[in-house]
């Protein structure tokens, strides 16, 4: 999972400055345990945009993409796929 650390670390600087990234698990439901509400998925996907080049308007925003840190290097490695399309 190559961007998982990165992921990790944004979610716990921006979302839970107090714990430790590792102690961030991979499958750990971010929407469920109310780590991210809405306004956090909006500062989610920002993020996304400026930091892995993603347009977001060429992609789904499903909120089950943003769930844990699987599912948004999965969104990731999704855009990513589409955007190589497009070109």
């Amino acid at each position: 999972m190559p961007h998982a650390q990165a992921i990790k670390e944004f979610i716990v600087e921006e979302f839970l400055p107090d714990m430790p990234a590792r102690d961030l698990a991979d499958h750990d439901d971010l929407l469920e345990g109310g780590v991210i509400d809405s306004l956090g998925l909006l500062k989610v996907i920002a993020w996304l945009e400026d930091r892995y080049d993603i347009n977001t308007d060429e992609v789904d925003l499903d909120p089950e993409s943003f769930k844990s840190v699987a599912a948004i290097e999965a969104f990731i490695a999704d855009a990513s796929r589409t955007r190589a399309e497009a070109a």
